[in-house]
């Protein structure tokens, strides 16, 4: 059934192919190499939603920045439809945990950041705009960020990124700080993004409830340095509910896999 739905997303999507190549990386801590990442390989294909699941510190992040081009991998490779990842790109946008929005620009002006940012802003108002309808914030344009909630301003974020049509959305645990019930709703907001806007997702989170109920794999990894155990599909159409008997059986397998059987 995923393999059908992710077919189903590639065919009309702009998602982008990644592949991550026998990707090891270390930091400096105190003169001596901090492992960090060892010997991660893994494929996402045009359209597909993967969540990356594991250990707090495990190095989840960090792979996210490499993929984002912000720094490179120690070792391996990554690329991006088949041309290496070298560097940071507007194809590539990653959101994070904290919307950072700038507390002096309304609510149209912290999204049209990117265009601006790149000399094209007079020829893509349309596209902030449309941007901002796509999130449903179109009413809040003139809005300052300390008039939004914590899910609205989190909702500006995606806007933002949205506004540069990327083929890759990189999301660092972008509801980590929400309330549960404002969470809840933006995991629904961000499938339903996805589905319409065609992007490839990639997603760090430590909620195996998001993953499932978002993502159409779910990679996890070991404690740092990260290391792959396990990749798993999530066989199941969309919109998924909770209480599905099949996202209850994985849930307990992931559970087992990160060592946490016992809390069943």
């Amino acid at each position: 059934m995923v393999a059908a739905a992710v077919q189903q997303k590639a065919e009309g999507a702009n998602g982008m192919h990644l592949r991550v190549s026998e990707v090891s990386h270390a930091f400096s801590l105190h003169g001596k190499p901090l492992p960090v990442l060892d010997h991660i390989d893994f494929t996402v294909e045009p359209g597909e939603f993967v969540a990356l699941l594991g250990p707090s510190g495990c190095g989840k992040s960090t792979l996210l920045r490499l993929v984002a081009g912000l720094e490179p991998p120690s070792a391996g490779t990554i690329h991006g439809d088949g041309d290496r990842i070298t560097g940071p790109d507007p194809s590539r946008v990653v959101v994070f945990q904290d919307p950072t929005l700038y507390p002096w620009r309304r609510v149209w002006d912290n999204v049209a950041l990117g265009p601006e940012a790149r000399g094209i802003l007079k020829s893509q108002r349309q596209r902030i705009d449309q941007a901002l309808d796509l999130v449903g914030l179109s009413g809040f344009a003139k809005a300052f960020p300390h008039q939004l909630s914590g899910g609205m301003a989190q909702r500006v974020a995606l806007a933002r990124a949205l506004v540069n049509d990327p083929r890759l959305l990189i999301l660092d645990e972008p509801l980590g700080k929400l309330d549960s019930l404002t969470r809840i709703s933006m995991q629904s907001e961000l499938v339903d993004l996805w589905q319409r806007a065609g992007f490839t997702g990639l997603l760090v989170t430590h909620d195996i409830e998001e993953a499932l109920f978002m993502a159409t794999r779910v990679i996890v990894f070991s404690e740092r340095p990260a290391r792959i155990t396990a990749d798993l599909a999530v066989d199941r159409p969309y919109p998924r509910h909770r209480g599905d008997e099949r996202l209850v059986a994985l849930r307990h397998h992931l559970l087992e896999l990160l060592g946490l059987a016992e809390t069943w």
